[in-house]
């Protein structure tokens, strides 16, 4: 395999990395609206005091956020992409 066509190849890859990374961010932030609404509904009117204020809500956001975007889960939808595409890796 030439140069350029692993370049190709990697470049391909990147994209459909970038691809899953944004799909798992998206499922993310939906199953954690929940949480982001009340984050919001705290931080709204606050400035440097949000990060006083608005701690515990801030945590439960990021637990539940890193339970969908974690390496784990990007692992398996690579899986799951492979698998739908011909078992390419």
């Amino acid at each position: 395999m030439g140069y350029i066509q692993e370049a190709r190849e990697n470049h391909v890859k990147k994209k459909v990395e970038e691809a899953l990374r944004s799909k798992m961010k998206q499922k993310a932030m939906k199953e954690c609206d929940h949480y982001a609404s009340k984050y919001a509904e705290c931080a709204y009117g606050r400035t440097l005091s949000v990060v006083f204020k608005c701690r515990n809500q801030a945590k439960e956001l990021n637990n539940c956020l890193h339970q969908y975007t974690n390496d784990t889960v990007l692992e398996e939808m690579k899986r799951e992409y492979a698998l739908q595409h011909d078992g390419k890796p």
